[in-house]
């Protein structure tokens, strides 16, 4: 398994990974009917923010015989000025559990490092298995929340935190 920059080429997998990590993670939160209908995460938009990414920001994959098997985005917070923000980490579910995802966030924490002491993300409250992987991985939730709407329904938002100088 390689983590690498990743390319406008690597749209569709980033939005396959994606759009099947919340298949699998999210059934009991959102209407599986929707899940399962799937085309909800669009390649084009992964593929312009990946050619033409907002300041700031960046995109790595994880990548296993040539197919991308997870990624992670990173760049400014989007809450707080001066410190980094991990936006997103999906690993396909039958990744879970190989070490994909502690690959991922150890490159992500690394690229927020080169520009921050400090970062936060944002993770679905009732999700305790992402939950206990940031934990594991030294961020703790700081308090925040937030609750947005999908599909008719309001699912509830923690933010963590976590320093990243002498990591």
């Amino acid at each position: 398994m390689e983590v690498r920059l990743a390319t406008s080429a690597d749209a569709d997998g980033i939005a396959r990974v994606q759009e099947r990590t919340w298949q699998a993670a999210y059934r009991h939160v959102f209407p599986v009917e929707e899940l399962d209908r799937g085309g909800f995460i669009q390649p084009q938009r992964w593929r312009d923010r990946i050619a033409r990414p907002p300041k700031g920001w960046t995109t790595f994959v994880a990548e296993r015989d040539g197919v991308v098997t997870g990624f992670t985005s990173v760049g400014p917070s989007r809450d707080e000025r001066g410190i980094g923000e991990l936006y997103a980490i999906y690993v396909e579910p039958e990744e879970w559990s190989t070490g994909t995802g502690r690959a991922l966030i150890e490159r992500a924490e690394a690229e927020l490092r080169r520009s921050y002491t400090e970062a936060t993300l944002w993770v679905l409250e009732d999700n305790p298995r992402a939950r206990a992987f940031y934990e594991r991985a030294g961020w703790s939730p700081d308090g925040e929340r937030k609750s947005e709407e999908r599909w008719g329904v309001r699912a509830p938002e923690v933010r963590y935190r976590k320093r990243l100088t002498g990591v």
